[in-house]
């Protein structure tokens, strides 16, 4: 019987469908995502036990999923953030699980400077305008020597600081595990996320999500500065949205660009429709770019673990 690989990911060979050829033509029999959207884990602990490994986008990889799954031996993650997976579960039943690091930290970061200067310039606004055949221009904000706070200096994060100051913005971050000798060399100036929050003109979310709450609730979106922009690239789970809504609603923000959502896609969330804030369908990492070399680094890591002789061919 050859070895079941699930697609999950929705995003996986859609722009090269080579990488899933690349699968096929190693002996694995390819099953794809027919939800149109990710797994939820009631239906992976129906799909995954006949599966020996999943290439998942944010599909709910749970605990109880994953030892539900006796056949499965390989969790290739197409994009970075491993929260949907429960990583503990997959050591113990020796399940490999590999992100795709390091190849979409340029697509990400230049989406994030997108949705700032969007908002900064309420570009999405005047062209709905223009297009309607209206004709009002609009007041926005210059972004040098305003500060932009970046939660999380990973890889992405530093992009985004390289080029929020190519812009004349002045930059700081906050991270738990901060590279001291790196901020130092890049003028980025290390501070609590209480402080970035209060002093930060912009703040662009690039932290991993999980953890318990959202790390942006209605207390710590209160303490942003008044008229600030908020935005997240990183995972919708990092923000109240309820609490946002409120905040843009009563006018103690400037707007926010969103490519994440606490539920994809977003349906009822208060913040559709709302003119201060540009919404994106998690784009971050969809350039032809980025696609091509996460795709690549999946079919690796599949062969790898389920069909070596392949893998060692460079199929």
């Amino acid at each position: 019987m050859s070895p079941r690989v699930l697609v999950g990911s929705r995003s996986f060979g859609q722009t090269f469908p080579e990488h899933l050829d690349a699968l096929r033509d190693a002996g694995l029999e390819v099953v794809p995502n027919d939800a149109g959207r990710a797994y939820r884990a009631d239906e992976l602990l129906e799909l995954l036990p006949g599966m020996d490994g999943i290439v998942t986008g944010t599909d709910e990889l749970t605990a109880e999923v994953i030892a539900a799954a006796p056949r499965l031996k390989v969790i290739a993650k197409h994009g970075v953030g491993l929260d949907n997976v429960d990583l503990a579960a997959a050591e113990r039943h020796g399940v490999r699980v590999q992100a795709t690091a390091g190849a979409m930290h340029d697509s990400v970061a230049d989406l994030a400077l997108a949705l700032v200067l969007a908002l900064a310039r309420g570009v999405v606004a005047a062209h709905a305008d223009v297009a309607a055949g209206g004709w009002h221009p609009t007041t926005g904000i210059e972004l040098r020597g305003r500060t932009m706070g970046i939660v999380g200096i990973g890889r992405i994060g530093r992009e985004v600081a390289r080029r929020a100051q190519a812009f004349g913005l002045r930059t700081c971050a906050h991270d738990p595990y901060p590279d001291e000798a790196w901020a130092r060399a890049h003028d980025v100036e290390l501070c609590g996320l209480d402080e970035l929050l209060a002093r930060s003109d912009i703040v662009s979310l690039h932290a991993p999500g999980g953890g318990g709450g959202p790390l942006l609730d209605a207390g710590r979106l209160a303490r942003m500065k008044a008229g600030a922009l908020l935005v997240n690239t990183s995972r919708g789970s990092l923000v109240d949205e309820a609490a946002l809504a409120v905040a843009l609603e009563e006018g103690r923000l400037g707007g926010a660009g969103l490519d994440v959502f606490a539920a994809e896609p977003p349906g009822d969330s208060p913040l559709l429709g709302r003119a201060d804030v540009v919404l994106t369908p998690h784009v971050g990492g969809r350039t032809r770019e980025a696609q091509q070399r996460m795709g690549e680094m999946c079919v690796r890591t599949c062969l790898e673990a389920l069909a070596p002789d392949a893998a060692g061919r460079g199929a």
